[in-house]
């Protein structure tokens, strides 16, 4: 037994919400602990309120928008993020935040209660555009990171100001204690899909089984300085052999089916007439199965090997980051299942490849992610969008699932 939904109050939350922070060409710029950021979680706290919820503030900022149960048990979470990255869209975030809200309106509007209380979340800095890493709060809630090191970390574009700065700042430094968010019966999250198979094929509803696991690297090669004008033979070039490795962890992803990226590039002397002799890469490898990236880290280390040895120069990778691959809890999938079939909604179980806050509380809490398509696969971009009839479907499926999660209507 469930209650029924308003898609459209959803979808005009939604664009409200979008409002803030609003850029010419039709994105978002909101980022985390910013004047916008501070904007949309007054939004929030103003509409949960008005639902009937309490709300109350952690220590790293993260929001928890409370609807009280018949019982004064372990709540049920669903949540995501308000802020964005620089160049952002409308959805990727507060999707997942506005969905959690529509459920705990609905149940106002009717009258109703769930057994134990629903719990809606804005987790802070989920990007990680203004203050690295990303998903720190949900991080730090669920001691994958310390709250000091959450608090102390700098704005990536003034160092001079902190995390802790920022909450001061704008006034969400709040009391609770994050590690209180380890108590949830259970955790939620909607999200778009940022990325093309929902849409390609014709499908509103994804499952997403597990988060795949992440290694983030720094590739250091170092060669010999040099004229530019020095004999091709004998050269040690550090940016020519970097640039072998960049095109070898393309090859290798596309071969093996995992994903590969080499991102920050720097490279010593920056100058016209040296040849360089110190390359820096940043590379980002993940893969949806098991073993997949300890395959494809072994692949690259051969071709390190080849490399140096062929061109004279040294190759130094170190680990500097990555996620675990997170699982995802069956019963609750199949709850999401059941209400996906039950709205007569196609659905498909599939890997999450890019990491939500679900990774980080998933890995204490029993979890749940589930996708909804975006045109073109999107995101991150201006041009980041959605269709009503997706939105909506999303909202059938999770919302029912979510009251089932917290014990049913009472």
């Amino acid at each position: 037994m469930t209650i029924p939904f308003n898609p459209d109050r959803f979808w005009d939350s939604l664009d409200q919400m979008a409002r803030i922070g609003a850029t010419p060409d039709g994105g978002v710029k909101r980022l985390a602990l910013s004047p916008e950021d501070d904007h949309a979680r007054k939004l929030l706290r103003d509409w949960a309120i008005a639902a009937g919820c309490t709300v109350t503030v952690d220590r790293l900022g993260s929001m928890y928008c409370t609807y009280p149960g018949v019982e004064d048990t372990a709540p049920v979470a669903i949540g995501s993020h308000l802020d964005s990255v620089p160049t952002g869209g409308k959805y990727d975030g507060p999707y997942g935040v506005l969905l959690g809200l529509e459920v705990v309106r609905a149940l106002h509007e009717a009258g109703r209660r769930t057994k134990t209380p629903i719990v809606v979340v804005n987790w802070t800095n989920e990007e990680g555009s203004r203050f690295s890493p990303a998903m720190s709060a949900s991080g730090g809630a669920m001691g994958v990171i310390t709250e000091a090191a959450v608090l102390a970390a700098p704005d990536n574009f003034d160092p001079s100001f902190t995390y802790a700065d920022a909450l001061a700042a704008t006034g969400w430094a709040g009391t609770a204690d994050p590690a209180k968010a380890r108590d949830f019966a259970a955790y939620f999250e909607a999200h778009i899909e940022q990325g093309p198979i929902l849409e390609r094929d014709g499908i509103p509803i994804g499952i997403v089984t597990h988060c795949i696991g992440v290694e983030q690297w720094d590739i250091i090669v170092t060669g010999t300085d040099g004229h530019v004008g020095y004999p091709m033979p004998g050269r040690r070039d550090a940016l020519a052999a970097a640039s072998e490795l960049i095109l070898a962890l393309e090859r290798i992803a596309i071969e093996t089916g995992g994903m590969a990226t080499a991102t920050r590039l720097t490279v010593q002397p920056d100058a016209r007439g040296n040849i360089p002799s110190l390359v820096r890469v940043a590379g980002n490898i993940r893969h949806p199965e098991v073993d997949g990236n300890a395959r494809m880290e072994v692949a690259f280390r051969a071709v390190v090997a080849e490399v140096t040895k062929r061109r004279g120069v040294a190759v130094d990778i170190r680990r500097v980051g990555g996620y675990p691959r997170v699982p995802f809890a069956p019963a609750l999938l199949d709850a999401l299942r059941r209400a996906a079939d039950g709205a007569q909604l196609k659905r498909r179980d599939m890997p999450g490849p890019i990491p939500q806050d679900a990774l980080h509380v998933g890995i204490v809490v029993p979890s749940a992610l589930m996708f909804i398509p975006c045109h073109g696969g999107v995101s991150h971009h201006p041009s980041e969008s959605i269709s009503r009839e997706w939105c909506a479907a999303g909202l059938a499926t999770m919302g029912p699932a979510v009251i089932e999660a917290a014990g049913g209507l009472a």
